[in-house]
């Protein structure tokens, strides 16, 4: 049922958000086991969160939809992660590239960058 919990308790419950945060610590330590760089990480409810949203953002899904998944009462909260992936803005820089030329960051010749050692 739609108001059943994504994550339910063994009585079928809510999960509250010390149990949510006890069971990311504890998947984080065991999963750590097999790879040694997640002993350096930060994992949080906040963190997978984040990343959901990042990954939905870079699958080209609208700041809108991922608002109402996340929660957001506001769009506008959503366009922070916008500014988070350099991806991203590459992208929508690429689809602006005029007609008849490379997409591509441009890359300066070395005549031109002595040149301007040179000011």
């Amino acid at each position: 049922m739609p108001q059943d919990p994504l994550f339910p308790t063994i009585r079928g419950g809510r999960l509250s958000r010390d149990a949510l945060e006890w069971l990311i610590a504890k998947h984080t330590r065991v999963t750590a086991e097999r790879c040694p760089t997640l002993h350096t990480k930060r994992i949080t409810a906040h963190v997978l969160r984040h990343t959901n949203a990042m990954t939905l953002l870079q699958s080209d899904i609208s700041t809108s939809v991922i608002a109402l998944w996340l929660g957001h009462e506001q769009e506008s909260t959503t366009r922070g992660y916008l500014h988070g992936d350099p991806r991203l803005k590459q992208r929508a820089i690429d689809r602006t590239t005029p007609p008849d030329t490379r997409p591509g960051r441009y890359r300066a010749t070395d005549s031109l960058l002595a040149f301007l050692d040179n000011l």
